[in-house]
């Protein structure tokens, strides 16, 4: 609870509870792993602000298509000779930039219409409720593929239609922990005491559902950076010359047979970027869960 005080002061605590020591959580390995590859992925979307291989928009048609280990260009080249590994850099710096922007609104927005839902009366609750249910049901992408059409390509586009893919998600999550911290006595005295219905939501259960939120801001992470590059990939997300993952994958397409690592690096970077923020979410929720904390007390 928010205001419980702590063991070591609580009345009735055993003599000598203060001076016992806090017992030790050791991370769980897929926390580590999940940070590392997240890391990986932020550290080289940071790195391409200060410095890439070439320059991203610089074309070499004499290198056009160089093989993976050309000196110069560890990666190769596109068809159109661009030096690969930068735009693979690049390109991390794009999807990042979209899917945080994206999942951090959404899950501003998000939380407060579930918080709004939750704390919500008789048939205004059922009413919210309901189009909440209808907004998850509706298959995301499908969302995303009709606002993102609408608008004018390009990261814009993309960011608009995976917060509104996100808000009912996020809304969704928040409703049900949000109505059991509602329903708790201390909550009904804050009410008593003559706190307001914000202040309460502000105070009491907002921190309390906080680390539901983190965990799945973090699989909001991934799936952001799946859907950037999915719109990218049909071409009504980033557009030339901003480099994407998806984007590459597109133009890599018709050069498969020719030069499949061209397919392949865009390809292992969606999946490590993926990869990681999903096992991070796993390794939060571990990590953050009430019985966990209760069990290394003992």
């Amino acid at each position: 609870m928010a205001e419980a005080l702590p063991p070591s002061t609580a009345p009735g605590a055993a003599p000598g509870a203060a001076a016992a020591a806090p017992a030790r959580r050791h991370l769980p390995p897929s926390l580590v792993i999940g940070a590392v590859l997240v890391a990986l992925v932020v550290g080289v979307a940071l790195l391409s602000y200060v410095w890439t291989p070439h320059d991203p928009a610089r074309i070499n048609v004499r290198a056009r298509l160089a093989p993976v280990g050309t000196p110069g260009y560890i990666l190769g080249t596109d068809r159109v000779g661009r030096d690969m590994l930068t735009q693979i850099i690049v390109g991390a710096r794009t999807s990042l930039y979209v899917s945080i922007v994206a999942t951090l609104v959404a899950l501003v927005l998000g939380t407060a219409l579930g918080l709004a839902t939750a704390a919500s009366e008789g048939a205004r609750q059922s009413v919210m409720a309901r189009a909440i249910d209808v907004g998850v049901a509706i298959p995301g992408i499908l969302i995303a593929l009709v606002l993102a059409t609408a608008l004018e390509p390009g990261n814009t586009a993309s960011i608009i239609a995976i917060i509104f893919w996100f808000i009912p998600i996020a809304a969704r999550v928040t409703i049900g922990p949000a109505r059991q911290i509602l329903a708790l006595d201390y909550v009904e005295a804050a009410y008593a005491y003559g706190r307001s219905r914000a202040y309460i939501l502000w105070r009491h259960v907002l921190p309390n559902i906080s680390p539901i939120l983190i965990v799945q801001a973090s699989i909001m992470f991934a799936a952001g950076i799946l859907v950037e590059a999915s719109l990218s990939f049909l071409g009504i997300g980033a557009q030339p010359p901003v480099a994407s993952w998806g984007r590459l994958l597109k133009e890599a397409q018709p050069m498969i047979d020719v030069a499949p690592g061209l397919m392949v690096f865009p390809g292992l970077a969606i999946m490590v970027a993926v990869l990681g923020f999903n096992i991070l979410g796993d390794g939060l929720r571990a990590w953050l869960d009430p019985r966990q904390i209760t069990q290394a007390g003992h």
